[in-house]
């Protein structure tokens, strides 16, 4: 990347960011977080604002790039929506050098993938997903916008993840399953069937709770 990178966000995925732009060399210059108070720094990089702090977001496609992490999938979405509205351009890609990603894969836009990602041949990934490290997808899977894969799962050929779906940490889900948008399955979960719309499914094999 030819220009510095403003991480909208200082939560956990915020954090993350940085450590794979760092790792990757790219510079990240500022933070902006919701809620700002006072000045402070994160990993030696300040935090400079609020999430409107316009004279640091007029910025954004002048001399910065921007990664939107904010952690929760809906607050993602809406803060990536106001960027490509307000400053005409697309969050970057903050992939890391260990991530393995087939050649025929499609990568959407403002995806954080992260250490020991696996993802397999023929699959579609959307944008604004945070796959989180040693997750492994499947070939020919797709996941959808805002969606969120916790630590180690473990994606199955052929699903179908919808947007702003939520998947815990050591998940795995059997091939051919369609998770519908919003569900979020509780981590260590074995998901062997459909999910509905909005559903919450926790235990093995995982199960509507709630």
């Amino acid at each position: 990347m030819d220009k510095p990178i403003l991480i909208l966000g200082t939560g956990t995925t915020g954090r993350t960011a940085l450590n794979i732009f760092k790792s990757n060399e790219v510079l990240v210059f500022a933070f902006l977080e919701e809620g700002f108070k006072s000045a402070y720094e994160i990993d030696e990089i300040p935090v400079m604002g609020n999430l409107e702090e316009e004279d640091v977001l007029k910025e954004i496609g002048k001399s910065a790039e921007v990664f939107i992490a904010a952690d929760e999938n809906s607050v993602r979405g809406k803060l990536t929506q106001l960027i490509k509205e307000d400053k005409k351009v697309m969050p970057v890609n903050a992939i890391h050098g260990s991530a393995i990603i087939a050649d025929s894969a499609e990568l959407g836009y403002g995806n954080l993938l992260d250490a020991g990602l696996v993802i397999g041949a023929g699959c579609k990934i959307g944008s604004g997903t945070i796959l989180n490290a040693n997750v492994t997808v499947g070939a020919e899977t797709v996941i959808e916008d805002m969606a969120q894969l916790g630590y180690g799962a473990n994606i199955g050929a052929s699903v179908t993840i919808e947007e702003e779906v939520f998947i815990g940490s050591g998940v795995t889900i059997v091939s051919g399953v369609k998770i519908g948008k919003g569900a979020r399955i509780g981590a260590g979960s074995v998901v062997v069937e459909n999910v509905a719309k909005g559903d919450t499914l926790f235990g093995n094999p995982a199960k509507k709770v709630g």
